[in-house]
């Protein structure tokens, strides 16, 4: 398979992938409703670059969520294609998933995953990841989520240097290293086999995604919270925030390469709250949740 019939196949997989999440998600939340945007850019020349299709979905379930493909191609901006080790005379081409889901439930948690193909010129690699953000401490639900991603990788051994970046990544870095969740695995420059082994491994990873967090949603979306659940939940989707705005790559990637500005923030809550200094209440289940967002060898 040439690389042009590889991105081809790896950017239909990522839009039937996003079919398929958005299905789940409905099974879960049948008042589910979608509002899809297909969207088109311009490269940094001025010439036309691709476009994506944007799912913005909110429900009884999930209070705001977005399930994301893109395409994009064309001419980069030199300054920031000397950040992704070119040098500017070279074309970009990217094609990716990018979903964030923001439950109602402060017992159900958020999480965020991407998968992408990116080639500057002649290189080609692969990149992404998903993790866990919870307002809870059901530990149970930690520890299934990252074995999901260990035995996704088993194959190929990678579990542990992917936890280990995501605990890295995910965090706020002017807020002493504290994570953002409770991690999961984060990946970038992946390059091991062929072009077209490494679109397959990456597809079948992304698959992963299904099983290791629904499972969990299914189980807490009935769940009982009470005010002080939830305002827990809105203080740590402000950290949540903070790092989108502050410290995400993809963020900046998407802002850099003249993507949908609508689309890259479609990641911040709908709701979030703020508060000088707040802290929870010792002795509840929400100071032991702070306990929680530091490496932990969750699997």
């Amino acid at each position: 398979m040439a690389h042009e019939d590889t991105k081809e196949w790896f950017y239909r997989h990522v839009q039937d992938l996003q079919d398929r999440i958005v299905a789940e998600m409905k099974a879960l939340d049948p008042a589910l409703s979608v509002n899809e945007d297909v969207w088109e850019r311009r490269d940094h020349a001025g010439e036309p670059g691709g476009g994506g299709r944007t799912r913005a979905l909110t429900g009884e379930v999930f209070e705001n969520a977005g399930v994301n493909v893109s395409c994009v191609y064309g001419a980069l901006d030199p300054a920031f294609a000397s950040k992704l080790g070119g040098t500017g005379d070279e074309k970009l081409w990217a094609a990716g998933i990018s979903l964030i889901l923001h439950p109602r439930n402060p017992r159900v948690p958020t999480v965020h995953a991407n998968f992408r193909m990116v080639s500057v010129g002649d290189e080609v690699w692969f990149g992404g990841g998903a993790d866990l953000t919870p307002y809870y401490p059901n530990t149970e639900d930690f520890t299934a989520f990252h074995r999901s991603w260990k035995d996704a990788l088993a194959d190929l051994g990678t579990y542990p240097e992917w936890k280990a970046w995501c605990d890295r990544y995910f965090c706020n870095h002017h807020r002493a290293d504290e994570m953002r969740g409770i991690g999961g695995v984060f990946f970038d420059r992946f390059r091991q086999g062929t072009v077209e082994e490494d679109a397959r491994t990456v597809a079948a990873l992304s698959e992963n995604f299904i099983p290791s967090y629904f499972p969990i949603a299914a189980r807490r979306v009935d769940e009982a919270y009470t005010p002080e659940d939830e305002e827990f939940m809105l203080y740590r989707r402000g950290r949540y925030v903070e790092f989108n705005l502050l410290h995400d790559r993809g963020t900046q990637f998407g802002l850099r390469t003249n993507g949908r500005t609508e689309s890259i923030l479609i990641s911040l809550p709908a709701r979030v709250r703020f508060g000088y200094r707040w802290t929870p209440a010792e002795g509840t289940p929400h100071a032991e949740m702070m306990e929680n967002y530091w490496p932990k060898d969750w699997a």
